[in-house]
C-alpha cells in the first residue's frame, strides 16, 4: 500500500438477527482476538454439532466405531466438494503437519536424497524434511526467497536449488511467518517437467482461497480446515494425485491398511473423529450466513484497513515509512506490519512477545520474524471489526514502543 492510498473501514459483518458476528463464537469478550490464523476459532454451531456427535459416541461406542469409517467416507465426499477436488484424492488427517508426515513416511529415495525447501517454510514441516533427508543419506537445500519477490522471482529462486539429486520439493501455498503466497503453479509445472515430486503445504489455504488446488500441479497438498474454515481443531485435508499416492499410509496402522488410498485413512482405531464429522457444519455456517465470497472480501478489506491503522501507529514510533511490509505476493485476509527494532527479531523472541501481549495487554496477536526482522502478522476473520485494530493501534502500540526502547537500551541499540 502506498502512502497516498487510504483504506476505508469496512462495515462489520452481522448475523441474520443484526447481532455482531462475534456472538456466533464463544471467544472471550474480555480479550481482543487478532490472531485467527494460528489456531482458528470454532463457531458455536460447529461446537454443538461436535458435542452431539461425542454424546452419540459415548452412548453406544460398540455401535459407533464399526460404523465410523463409513461416516468419515461420507464426510470426505462433502469436504472434497468444497475444496473442488475428487473425493478419492482426499484423505482426512489431524493437521497439515500430520499430512506432511504421512508423505515423508511414504516416499522412497529415487535420486540423491536431496529435499528443497524455502526459508519461509513452517518449522515443523521443514524439520520433518530434515529428518527424511537424514534417513535418505541426503540433505536439505534451502531456497532463499526475498519477501518482496514476485511469482517469477520466487519460482526461479526455488528451482535454482533443484538439481539431479533432488527427490522432493516442499513449498508453502501461503507462508505462515510471512503471510505471502508462493507461486505453486509455476513451481508445480517446473517440478512436473523434471519428474520431481512436489509437496505443497497449504495449511492456511482452505477458506482463504476459493478453490486452492485449481491450476496447481502437485503430487501432494495438505491444508487445515480448522484455520480459516473454522472447523473443529484437528481437521485437515491431504490431497494426493498420481501413482505416488499408493505409497501413503496413515501414521497409525489399522484394519483399513489393506484398503486403497484414501479409504485406508477412514479407519484408524479408537480415535475421536468427531472433529472430522462436524467440519461441514462450520463451513456451511459461513456460507449460509454471509457466503464465503463475501466473507473473504470482508476479511481482505479489513486486513487492508488493519495494516493501514496499525502500520501508521508503529510508523509514528519510528518516523520511518508507513509501517507496512513489502510482500511480493500478498494473500487475502493477512498482512504484515513491521515491528520497531528490538522486538521479535527471532522466532523465540516473537513467540515471547505473543505471550507477553496476551498476558499484559489482553490481546491475542501473532508476531513473526523473517531475516532478522520482527513483524506483526494481521489475520482477520468475519468476527473481527475495525474497532479491534483501532484499539490495538491506540492502546497497545505505544506500550510496544516502550518495550522496544527498553530492549534496545538493554542491547545498546540506537
Amino acid at each position: 500500500m502506498s502512502e497516498t492510498e487510504v483504506t476505508t473501514a469496512p462495515h462489520p459483518l452481522l448475523l441474520a438477527d443484526g447481532a455482531p458476528a462475534a456472538q456466533a463464537w464463544s471467544l472471550d469478550p474480555t480479550l481482543k482476538h487478532l490472531n485467527h490464523g494460528s489456531f482458528g476459532a470454532v463457531p458455536l454451531v460447529a461446537q454443538r454439532r461436535q458435542e452431539a456427535l461425542r454424546q452419540e459416541m459415548e452412548r453406544s461406542p460398540v455401535v459407533w466405531f464399526p460404523a465410523l469409517p463409513q461416516r468419515i467416507a461420507a464426510t470426505r465426499v462433502e469436504l472434497a466438494a468444497r475444496l473442488e477436488v475428487a473425493a478419492d484424492d482426499l484423505a482426512l488427517v489431524p493437521n497439515a503437519s500430520a499430512g506432511a508426515s504421512v508423505v515423508y513416511s511414504g516416499l522412497t529415495r529415487r535420486r540423491g536424497g536431496e529435499i528443497v525447501v524455502t526459508d519461509h517454510g513452517y518449522g515443523a514441516v521443514t524439520m520433518g524434511a530434515e529428518r527424511l533427508a537424514r534417513r535418505w543419506g541426503g540433505r536439505v537445500r534451502t531456497a532463499r526467497v526475498p519477501l518482496d519477490a514476485d511469482e517469477e522471482q520466487a519460482a526461479a529462486a526455488v528451482m535454482a536449488e533443484v538439481g539431479e539429486a533432488t527427490d522432493l520439493i516442499v513449498v508453502d501455498h501461503i507462508t505462515s511467518a510471512t503471510a505471502r503466497r508462493m507461486p505453486v503453479e509455476l513451481i508445480g509445472e517446473a517440478a512436473r517437467s523434471r519428474g520431481i515430486p512436489l509437496l505443497v503445504d497449504g495449511a492456511h489455504a482452505p477458506g482463504l482461497l476459493p478453490a486452492p488446488l485449481t491450476g496447481v500441479a502437485c503430487d501432494f497438498w495438505v491444508g487445515n480446515l480448522h484455520k480459516w474454515g473454522c472447523a473443529p481443531r484437528g481437521t485437515a485435508a491431504l490431497v494426493a494425485r498420481g501413482p505416488l499416492r499408493d505409497q501413503l499410509y496413515p501414521l497409525i496402522d489399522s484394519w483399513g491398511a489393506a484398503d486403497p488410498y484414501s479409504d485406508r485413512f477412514d479407519q484408524q482405531g479408537t480415535l475421536d473423529a468427531t472433529a472430522y464429522l462436524a467440519a461441514p457444519t462450520a463451513l456451511d455456517f459461513v456460507e449460509r450466513t454471509w457466503g464465503w465470497e463475501n466473507a473473504r472480501r470482508y476479511m481482505d478489506d479489513l486486513a487492508d484497513y488493519a495494516a493501514q491503522v496499525v502500520g501508521a501507529a508503529f510508523a509514528g514510533l519510528t518516523g520511518v515509512g508507513d509501517g507496512a511490509a513489502d510482500v511480493g505476493m500478498p494473500v487475502p485476509g493477512m498482512r504484515l506490519v513491521r515491528l520497531p527494532d528490538g522486538l521479535g527479531a527471532s522466532r523465540v523472541e516473537a513467540d515471547a512477545l505473543r505471550d507477553r501481549v496476551a498476558r499484559e495487554l489482553g490481546v491475542e496477536a501473532a508476531f513473526t520474524s523473517f531475516d532478522g526482522i520482527g513483524y506483526m502478522r494481521l489475520s482477520a476473520h468475519v468476527y473481527n471489526t475495525p474497532a479491534d485494530y483501532e484499539y490495538f493501534a491506540e492502546s497497545c502500540v505505544p506500550v510496544l514502543g516502550e518495550w522496544a526502547r527498553a530492549a534496545r537500551q538493554q542491547h545498546r541499540m540506537p
